[in-house]
């Protein structure tokens, strides 16, 4: 039998179609699973990023591309498995996406030969059938004892979660977003502490963007200690329901930065493709723009350009000029533009809750949503990196209070 030395960049889907000779060869060779079950597990989380190889239908509005390879090594069982990984280029900021499944595998000691089994047995190839049956045989437990585990220490992680004292982060800016789990909305808040650190502040399932349920869980946060009495800075994505609760429940002690991804794709939706290429670069010209009158005199520009080819395509980016310059008018955009200009801090984190959530295919209550969310979120948040700049986090801090002292002062 011919033995095989090297993968290189295949995954199952490969191994699946190779002859039954070259399938048994592949498996006496463990290192040679090891790097099928690697590059399936890469390729999954780049294809969450910009779609099917070749494929025209991209998920993320295009954002993000393929671009190659680089190598790269996991530690699997004491040895040094070379792998290449894929590089994703993020098109909105010309950087290259950090894989998170990449450094996750390069932070495990390696596997054990029970894990070893447990990916023989059908973990990698998702038959979790053999799975529970190697849980069963190894460990003494039913299946149901397996399941009434799982729930217990995900209760405790979701009790953990919302029964976190605030008091302790004092914060400078509050990311919101949405996530979608069959066709029911989990919101989701997220904090950034004085020091750069993320925290994920709370969960909310609702139908809609609703202000009053939204408010009610602003009641919540600040019953539980949130930090918000010398102002905070608000990213969110341009929903009424949001900015209504925010205006509600912080009066006086807020600023609103509004998505410049999100109002640029809104934008965009109302025109024809053959102008978006054109309408982006003014745009994100207009952003560029050091100082506030300048980057509004841009923008008034081109709505005047909008009116002429959409008005709602106008009307949309008039709705939202002032918030889209709160960097500008704070003159924070030199330090903070990447961080606080878009929800992509809060998207990236729904990004990597994907990979604890994706097998799920069926949501059977909102109990479930909620201990499932709140035990990814607490996991993910061990991971997470600091804002960029965070060593000058003090200055966005005190440029938010002398400009709510500026609103709030009578003219």
């Amino acid at each position: 039998m011919n033995k095989i030395t090297k993968v290189a960049r295949e995954n199952f889907t490969w191994l699946f179609e190779q002859p039954l000779e070259l399938k048994l060869s592949i498996l006496e060779q463990h290192l040679s699973i090891c790097q099928l079950v690697i590059n399936q597990i890469l390729e999954e989380e780049v294809k969450f990023l910009s779609g099917e190889r070749y494929s025209h239908d991209k998920p993320n509005a295009g954002r993000f591309s393929r671009w190659g390879f680089n190598p790269g090594s996991v530690n699997v069982g004491g040895k040094k498995l070379k792998v290449d990984v894929p590089r994703v280029r993020d098109g909105e900021t010309g950087d290259f996406q950090s894989l998170e499944s990449y450094q996750e595998l390069k932070d495990l000691d390696g596997p054990d030969e029970q894990t070893m089994e447990g990916v023989l047995r059908g973990l990698s190839t998702r038959d979790y059938q053999g799975v529970i049956d190697y849980l069963e045989e190894g460990f003494g437990l039913s299946r149901n004892s397996v399941s009434r585990k799982f729930i217990r220490a995900t209760e405790e992680k979701l009790k953990e979660f919302e029964s976190r004292d605030l008091s302790d982060y004092p914060l400078v800016a509050i990311f919101i977003d949405g996530k979608y789990l069959a066709r029911q909305q989990m919101m989701i808040v997220m904090g950034i502490t004085g020091k750069g650190e993320k925290l994920t502040l709370g969960l909310l399932q609702t139908g809609t963007e609703n202000s009053q349920a939204i408010g009610q869980f602003f009641e919540q946060l600040k019953e539980r200690g949130l930090c918000w009495q010398e102002g905070l800075l608000f990213i969110i994505d341009g929903s009424k329901g949001i900015r209504k609760a925010i205006e509600e429940h912080f009066a006086g002690k807020f600023l609103i930065q509004r998505c410049i991804w999100h109002k640029r794709e809104n934008i965009l939706s109302y025109l024809p493709e053959s102008l978006h290429d054109d309408i982006k670069k003014e745009y994100h010209q207009a952003l560029e723009q050091k100082t506030y009158q300048a980057a509004k005199k841009s923008f008034l520009s081109l709505i005047q350009r909008l009116e002429k080819l959409n008005r709602h395509a106008a009307s949309s980016l008039q709705e939202g000029l002032e918030e889209l310059l709160t960097l500008h008018k704070l003159d924070m955009t030199e330090e903070f533009s990447t961080s606080f200009s878009t929800t992509n801090c809060i998207e990236s984190v729904n990004a990597q809750i994907q990979k604890y959530i994706r097998r799920v295919t069926h949501w059977s209550s909102s109990d479930q949503r909620y201990r499932w969310l709140a035990a990814a979120l607490l996991e993910i948040e061990l991971k997470l990196h600091k804002v960029r700049n965070f060593k000058h986090l003090y200055k966005l801090k005190k440029a938010i209070e002398n400009q709510l002292k500026k609103q709030t002062s009578p003219s």
